[in-house]
């Protein structure tokens, strides 16, 4: 099966959001790959390193929290 990259990348950087901790920071507890694209466009700060999170820049807050609500709400 060939997957669409950019959708699970929407999906990750969605539930990023539910792990949302101290107000920029979240479990990194996905697949290696989808992080550091995450990270490349600019959403995260760099996932590699021994941190257990990682720390969302403005852009990927905003972004975050839009795509868990497009992707995820219940009042469609």
């Amino acid at each position: 099966m060939t997957l669409d990259t950019e959708k699970v990348d929407r999906a990750v950087l969605a539930l990023l959001y539910l792990g949302l901790h101290d107000g920029i920071r979240a479990w990194k507890g996905f697949d290696w790959e989808s992080m550091n694209r995450l990270h490349e466009k600019g959403f995260i700060s760099n996932p590699r390193g021994k941190t257990k999170s990682v720390v969302f820049t403005d852009d990927g807050l905003l972004e975050a929290r839009r795509l868990l609500e497009e992707l995820f709400s219940s009042s469609r």
